[in-house]
């Protein structure tokens, strides 16, 4: 069995000559049924955007999800022409 894994993770993607200001936020934490939820919010920042909220089986389904929310960041240089950046939480 996978050991679970909980993690907060927060994205940025700013630009202001091209007026891009994205917010993408991604939490992974254990319902009461045991199965892992990867809850995601995006949109523009200051706005209220959107969110989706999906559960897995078991931590290493949770984990693959993960990893390509991660890999999709991490093309946004090549997509949108800014790159995403950690945000850390205070």
């Amino acid at each position: 069995m996978a050991k679970h894994f909980e993690c907060r993770e927060h994205w940025r993607a700013v630009d202001t000559v091209r007026n891009i200001a994205r917010d993408y936020q991604l939490t992974v934490t254990l319902d009461l049924f045991g199965w892992t939820v990867v809850e995601r919010h995006w949109g523009r920042i200051g706005c209220n955007g959107k969110g989706a909220r999906d559960s897995f089986p078991n931590s290493a389904s949770a984990r693959r999800f993960v990893d390509a929310a991660r890999r999709r960041r991490g093309s946004a240089k090549r997509r949108i022409g800014v790159a995403y950046r950690s945000v850390e939480e205070t």
